[in-house]
């Protein structure tokens, strides 16, 4: 069903990684001559996290959200400063229970819904306890 195993902090003082840059584009058709160097390192916090105390990683596991591109295993960077809009990925809580789904606000009510036909998307009930934990920001899973 998506649910969320122990979100872990991401400490401000330690980098998630820091990783050698390739200098060029690497193409995914056709190759290129390669190069023999990389321009330098970059610090991925800067490219994967906003707002580093808001920010908290969450393992997935399910496969109902698997049309987003998102797997059972695979980890997501989530920020719980933002604001949730129609269309965001999520991280719900849902009487008590934790999910992750898209968020879809209709003239109907709020709809969390899955991204895999096997699984039926969720319709919130009006008396229901629903909290948006937090938005989802990036998917990071292995290839």
């Amino acid at each position: 069903m998506g649910v969320v195993i122990g979100p872990r902090v991401i400490d401000a003082g330690v980098s998630l990684l820091s990783v050698l840059v390739s200098p060029v584009p690497v193409a995914a058709g056709y190759p290129s001559p390669a190069q023999d160097y990389f321009e330098g390192r970059i610090d991925l916090n800067e490219h994967l996290i906003k707002d580093i105390t808001s920010t908290y990683v969450v393992r997935v596991t399910g496969e109902s959200m698997e049309g987003a591109g998102i797997s059972d295993g695979d980890e997501l960077i989530v920020n719980r400063a933002l604001e949730p809009t129609d269309g965001c990925v999520v991280v719900a809580v849902l009487d008590g229970e934790l999910t992750i789904k898209r968020l879809r606000i209709t003239p109907a009510g709020v709809v969390l819904q899955a991204e895999n036909p096997a699984y039926p998307d969720i319709r919130v009930p009006a008396l229901a306890d629903l909290v948006i934990w937090g938005v989802a920001t990036r998917c990071l899973h292995h290839v």
